[in-house]
């Protein structure tokens, strides 16, 4: 029987034991270094200004001043009124998109169709996310012309690819045991979508849904920069025609602070919705422990029922 091993038997067994040294990746090392000499001769080609980097955080405070030194308070209704309507437009876009992409994503899911409708569904989305919102409301301009419609058009074709694809790796995530239910019940393909998948994805599909609506917001004050409306339009004819620095700092503080309001209390509808209701309920409690009030707190249970003649029985 061998006895325990000394310092100098463990030291002599570390060194014969050697971990094998990292092969060189090669590939790893062109790639960065292509990446490198991209960016060093995309840089060379731009023309900025190095020097007047320095002044750039006296310029910054510069403006600031003018914008809100004082602000121009008398300018928070017409703000509010533009910024309003560039919530409207973006939830109306928001809407379009959802509305589309749907039953696209259930198309473009890999787990529910074949291969040529999968690949067909995900071209589709994969056209609707290579365009630019400004490209689809150059192309609605004959129809609805430079208005808010063509703004809220736009984000809702444009809407369509980002929220179809994301929608459609939620389904491909879903737990197959339910469909399997459904199928051996004998339910066709579309029995199964509606009782086995959609409850299982649409409470992320939602919160997707309201993500988009934060994104369009933002969106829609771009968009209205080219003169459709919203709050977009405002500021820039503040700035660009007007030069009325007070009021422009007071439509951008209004749309930043409720814009910040649409995201909270989206964000908090997002996280209600994915987290789903839950119940104050304290599954430990002993029937014998008093609350304080004089009651005896309860857990909830089944409800008894009768088995025949015989004893109360859970359901």
């Amino acid at each position: 029987m061998n006895g325990p091993t000394t310092d100098e038997q463990a030291r002599q067994r570390l060194e014969e034991i050697t971990r094998p040294e990292k092969p060189f990746n090669r590939f790893k090392w062109i790639v960065t270094a292509v990446l490198l000499v991209m960016f060093l001769g995309s840089s060379a080609t731009v023309d900025v200004q190095l020097g007047q980097i320095t002044a750039l955080p006296e310029r910054t405070v510069f403006y600031l001043g003018l914008m809100f030194g004082p602000p121009d308070l008398g300018e928070i209704p017409r703000a509010t009124t533009a910024m309003i309507e560039s919530l409207g437009m973006a939830w109306i876009g928001t809407m379009i998109g959802a509305a589309l992409s749907f039953p696209l994503a259930f198309l473009a899911a890999t787990n529910l169709f074949s291969k040529p409708i999968v690949f067909v569904a995900r071209q589709i989305l994969n056209l609707f996310r290579a365009v630019p919102e400004i490209v689809f409301l150059i192309m609605l301009l004959p129809v609805t012309g430079l208005t808010p419609v063509s703004v809220a058009l736009a984000l809702g074709i444009s809407s369509i690819g980002t929220l179809g694809k994301l929608s459609a790796e939620v389904i491909e995530g879903i737990d197959h045991g339910p469909v399997e239910a459904a199928d051996a019940a004998g339910g066709g393909r579309l029995q199964r979508i509606r009782w086995s998948v959609i409850p299982q994805v649409i409470p992320e599909i939602v919160a997707l849904w309201l993500y988009r609506f934060e994104i369009n917001i933002r969106n829609s004050a771009v968009a209205g920069a080219v003169g459709a409306g919203g709050i977009g339009t405002l500021l820039i004819r503040q700035i660009s025609q007007l030069r009325d620095w007070a009021a422009a700092g007071t439509a951008l503080a209004v749309m930043v602070i409720l814009t910040l309001i649409v995201d909270t209390i989206s964000g908090r509808v997002r996280r209600r919705i994915i987290r789903g209701p839950q119940r104050a309920v304290d599954i430990g409690a002993d029937e014998d422990d008093d609350d304080g009030g004089g009651r005896t707190p309860k857990v909830p249970g089944p409800a008894p029922t009768t088995a025949g003649n015989g004893p109360l029985a859970p359901i």
